[in-house]
């Protein structure tokens, strides 16, 4: 009976995996058919989803406090009262920052687009004994590129400055934080009333390893990612980068990113520095090594640790499928996704083994 059973569970497993890559790959191929109605629900719930991610993240810290016997709710006020004064006045004291340095790297996009041809002449000099061919394709890479990076640095633009667009997002977030935090209990023993009550321990000890796994993992990369963002922007600003700001911004978002966040992080970095000196080209890598060997030696391990504990191979897979659905931010968002089914995965075996 147990050889029968063996080959049935082997073959189960493949129809599971066919199926899971079917299902994949049409996600992916109808994704241009549904992506408007998907784009629509994205900016309807923006606001309740970002508040329920700094829910999410500030409620432990609300916790903590509430233990040494200060009521929930001067907790609450607290740690709101601290997180958006923080969050406020940084935007306060970034955000004109920021606007001028995308302002002025899009004035200085012609220049920029200029040497860099200068400089790909150069190579063209140097590989004159290559064919034809070869060089018309570099040609279309180019072009490909500086389109590209006049689209990215428009949109860049467009989303930082549209300020009206945001506030009722900036306006919104805020209050329902308030509500979160405050009602957490509450909306936590509603939303427990749509689960059958036969499920609910199942379901507990889901939500639980699920909040183990995921929240270890957001709070750390924060973490990781602010000191990533706050070292590149002292190292550029002492080496004379222009746009330091900026290009330490776009460092610790991208760090958020497993493997390519920070290749995809260093590169307008190092392009910056092209157009300044060969030395400062070095400096600048050589930073941004140190930086990374800091972030992935010490602090990933001590801070981030093994809470998600997924085979690279499956993380790879996961942030190419990101990236092709969602760009960027279906990378960044590629791993939390990918750990949640990896925790519920793990949990429905774990179930069907104990039946």
């Amino acid at each position: 009976m147990f050889m029968h059973k063996k080959p049935l569970n082997f073959l189960y497993w493949i129809i599971t995996g066919i199926l899971l890559f079917l299902f994949i790959y049409l996600l992916v191929t109808l994704f241009p058919f549904y992506q408007a109605f998907f784009a629509f629900l994205l900016q309807l719930f923006t606001p309740f989803l970002i508040a329920c991610l700094i829910a999410y993240l500030l409620y432990p810290i609300v916790n903590k406090i509430h233990h040494y016997n200060i009521p929930r709710s001067i907790a609450v006020l607290i740690i709101y009262l601290l997180f958006f004064g923080g969050v406020g006045y940084l935007i306060y004291r970034i955000y004109p920052a920021v606007v001028h340095q995308l302002r002025d790297l899009n004035e200085y996009l012609p220049q920029l687009v200029k040497l860099y041809q200068d400089l790909i002449y150069q190579i063209y000099e140097s590989t004159s004994f290559l064919p034809e061919a070869v060089h018309d394709k570099i040609d279309d890479i180019i072009g490909n590129v500086e389109t590209y990076m006049e689209r990215l640095i428009g949109n860049v633009m467009g989303g930082f400055t549209r300020i009206f667009d945001m506030i009722v997002i900036i306006t919104v977030i805020p209050v329902l934080v308030f509500y979160f935090l405050k009602d957490y209990t509450k909306i936590r023993g509603y939303m427990k009333g749509f689960i059958p009550q036969k499920y609910q321990p199942q379901a507990s000890k889901l939500i639980h390893a699920i909040d183990e796994s995921l929240g270890n993992y957001i709070r750390g990369q924060l973490i990781v990612c602010l000191f990533v963002s706050l070292t590149s922007y002292v190292i550029f600003y002492f080496l004379g980068l222009k746009y330091a700001l900026l290009l330490a911004i776009i460092m610790g978002i991208t760090n958020f990113i497993p493997y390519f966040g920070p290749i995809i992080g260093a590169i307008p970095a190092i392009g910056i520095a092209l157009t300044m000196s060969g030395k400062l080209v070095l400096f600048v890598i050589i930073s941004i090594f140190v930086i990374q060997l800091i972030e992935s030696n010490l602090l990933q391990p001590y801070i981030v640790g093994k809470s998600v504990s997924i085979h690279p191979v499956a993380i790879i897979f996961a942030l190419l499928l990101g990236g092709k659905v969602g760009g960027v931010l279906g990378m960044i968002l590629a791993v939390p996704l990918l750990t949640i089914f990896n925790v519920i995965t793990k949990h429905v075996i774990t179930i069907g083994r104990e039946r």
